[in-house]
């Protein structure tokens, strides 16, 4: 038994989740995005985990040499591309695809030796934050195709800013502006992150003219159990939570009507109760902000948060619950309590709260 803060990683719960993806997008290829340490699973346990996977897309050139070095050996796209020749190199030794968002890297890879490496030319149709204007994609495809000279391929790209949103007039204007340079492009391309892939099949679904092109799909949440859609929990689209974060009760207390519990003391017993106290904390990635009420399961039964989340320690009302005892296990999210509930409660989003977890908090992989 370890009384601290544990993530326990499920791979059964990620190769569920890798399927389901296949399931609603038939025919694609996927690309898992294992940005921010797999959103707090671990880079390196979770590609070993999805090694069923088509290719990894990663944020950060460390990232990608990060997995070259555990001897991952599939496809390797760095979505924010290289900023100087000596990181170009690197990725070419490598054999990393990099994205290529701006004029000024298209210069840049001129200025290097052609070599082979395979791009993704990323066009902005509306997100508004990395990416090509549209009238600039076909000079930095004839650029790169001269540089490239059939050394390597050329694929394109596109992000959606609010694919999660139902009917989102912006997402449909996206859609048929990417779908209209899609139209002409000879090669693959990729439009989908999870919410796309879940919500809009136009973002990932091949037009029947389309030749050999192949769309490729790049799940992120999704792969790891949560949803992201607001009105579709995870299990409803047979989604596993890959995570379930969890500690141990230290100590349970009985606590006259009228306590103070935490720093401040802003939460005041009511009446005579039963106070566990677990063993996590802000340090360990739980929101130091959580408001009092914030479920956590205690031996598999719900339980409020009370008082301030400390550094290591949280406080939780058990007075309503069956008789705990140090040792017990405390879910924060997981298993039985998805992390989306828990970033509702606490103000932020799912994606937040996983890749918040802290590096000191122990990964144990199971089954």
């Amino acid at each position: 038994m370890i009384a601290a803060a544990v993530a326990v990683i499920r791979s059964s719960a990620l190769r569920n989740n890798l399927q389901a993806v296949r399931r609603v997008a038939p025919g694609c290829r996927v690309l898992a995005v294992v940005k921010a340490d797999a959103y707090g699973h671990g880079l390196t346990t979770v590609a070993r985990i999805l090694d069923a996977a088509d290719g990894f897309a990663v944020a950060r050139l460390e990232e990608a040499l990060r997995l070259r070095e555990a001897g991952i050996g599939q496809r390797i796209v760095v979505l924010g591309g290289c900023v100087g020749g000596d990181e170009v190199q690197q990725a070419i030794h490598q054999r990393l695809d990099l994205v290529v968002h701006t004029l000024d890297q298209v210069a840049l890879l001129e200025a290097l030796p052609a070599a082979p490496l395979d791009l993704w030319i990323k066009v902005d149709t509306g997100m508004g934050r990395l990416g090509l204007e549209p009238a600039s994609l076909g000079e930095a495809q004839r650029r790169l195709g001269c540089w490239l000279a059939g050394r390597g391929t050329l694929r394109l790209m596109t992000h959606l800013a609010s694919a999660d949103v139902a009917g989102d007039p912006g997402t449909e204007a996206q859609l048929g502006q990417f779908a209209s340079l899609a139209g002409a492009w000879p090669g693959d391309v990729s439009t989908a992150n999870s919410a796309g892939i879940l919500q809009w099949s136009r973002s990932w679904s091949r037009p029947a003219d389309a030749g050999p092109q192949v769309n490729w799909v790049r799940p992120g949440l999704m792969l790891y159990g949560a949803s992201p859609l607001s009105d579709r929990p995870a299990a409803e689209m047979g989604l596993q939570p890959a995570m379930s974060f969890e500690t141990r009760l230290i100590a349970v207390r009985h606590l006259p009507r009228g306590r103070r519990v935490g720093y401040g003391g802003e939460w005041q017993a009511r009446r005579d109760s039963l106070v566990g106290v677990a063993a996590a904390g802000y340090a360990d990635g739980y929101p130091w902000h959580t408001p009092c009420n914030t479920p956590v399961l205690v031996a598999g039964r719900r339980a409020p948060v009370i008082g301030r989340v400390s550094m290591d320690l949280i406080s939780i009302d058990l007075t309503d619950l069956p008789p705990a005892r140090p040792g017990d296990r405390v879910v924060l999210w997981g298993d039985g309590l998805p992390v989306e509930e828990v970033a509702a409660c606490t103000g932020r989003i799912a994606w937040d709260l996983l890749a918040g977890v802290s590096p000191r908090v122990m990964r144990l992989v199971e089954d």
